[in-house]
C-alpha cells in the first residue's frame, strides 16, 4: 500500500520563541511507497544532556527531505530539579513510561530517542540514531494513512484520517515546528536552547477506517506555526506501521 505523505514549504514564523527558516523548501505533497522513520524524543529542558539530543534530531531533519518524522516530547519529572519546561507534560512522561514497560526498562530516562516504536537507545547517539533510521527507510510500509487538518478559528485543528489498519491506535500529534527558549536557572542555567517539532497536543484513537480528532492550538501560536503528524501503532508490540505529516489549512 502507497503511504500519502504530505509535506509543505515551511514559512517563516514570527511569534515570541519560535521561528522558522524559510529556506528549508519541501513538496506540497507526495505519494510514495517507501520507508519511513517516527523518530520519537524524549527530553527536558532541565537535563543538561538533552540539548546535544535536541541538535541531533535537528540535523536529522535537515538531511531528510521526507519521510522522517520527529516527535519531541518535553517530561515533566525534571520540572522540580531547578527549572519548569514550559514544554512539560506529565502525558509525555506516561507515554514515555509506556514505551519502558514494553521495552522492559527498568526506568525513564532522557534523553531517550525511539524509532518507529521497536528500537530505543540515547537521544545523543547521532550514529546510531542515522544507521537506524537509514535501515527504516529501506523498508516499505503495507498500511495505508492519509490525514488533512484545518483550522477554522485558529484556535483548535480538527484532523481527519482515513486509515487501512486492522490492528491497534492512532495517534494525532500536534507539533509546534521551532522554538528557542533561554534558560535561568538548573542545569542549563544561562543557556538558550532551540528545539524542533515540540509535541503541543496528542490524542489517541483506535485505528478504524477514518474519522476526526480535534486537537487545540496552544495560546500564542497560530496554525501556521505547526504541523500535524499522525502515526499508526501496534498495540501489542508498540511498532509504528505507517506515518503522515501534513501543514494546517
Amino acid at each position: 500500500m502507497k503511504i500519502l505523505v504530505f509535506l509543505i514549504v515551511i514559512a517563516s514564523i514570527s511569534t515570541s520563541f519560535s521561528c522558522v527558516d524559510s529556506s528549508a523548501k519541501k513538496p506540497a505533497a507526495t505519494n510514495v511507497d517507501e520507508g519511513f522513520a517516527v523518530v520519537e524524543l524524549f527530553t527536558s529542558e532541565g537535563c543538561s544532556s538533552c540539548p546535544p539530543a535536541d541538535a541531533v534530531v535537528a540535523n536529522l531533519l535537515k538531511e531528510h527531505n521526507s519521510n522522517v518524522y520527529v516527535l519531541g516530547y518535553h517530561v515533566d519529572y525534571w520540572d522540580n530539579l531547578g527549572w519548569k519546561d514550559i514544554f512539560s507534560s506529565a502525558v509525555y512522561t506516561q507515554t514515555q513510561r509506556e514505551y519502558a514497560k514494553n521495552f522492559k526498562l527498568s526506568s525513564v530516562y532522557t534523553p531517550q530517542v525511539i524509532v518507529n516504536g521497536t528500537e530505543q537507545f540515547v537521544g545523543s547517539d547521532a550514529g546510531k540514531l542515522n544507521a537506524v533510521v537509514n535501515k527504516d527507510l529501506q523498508q516499505t510500509s503495507i498500511v495505508k494513512l492519509n490525514v488533512d487538518a484545518k483550522s477554522a478559528d485558529g484556535k483548535t485543528v480538527t484532523v481527519n484520517y482515513l486509515t487501512d489498519a486492522s490492528n491497534g491506535k492512532l495517534k494525532i500529534v500536534l507539533i509546534q515546528l521551532m522554538a528557542e527558549n533561554k534558560i535561568h536557572s538548573g542545569e542549563n542555567s544561562g543557556a538558550t536552547l532551540h528545539h524542533v517539532n515540540i509535541v503541543r497536543d496528542i490524542k489517541t484513537v483506535t485505528a478504524f477506517e477514518n474519522g476526526n480528532a480535534v486537537l487545540k492550538i496552544p495560546d500564542g501560536l497560530s496554525a501556521k506555526d505547526c504541523h500535524v503528524i499522525a502515526f499508526n501503532q501496534n498495540t501489542n508490540d508498540s511498532k509504528i506501521t505507517a506515518a503522515a505529516e501534513v501543514d494546517i489549512q
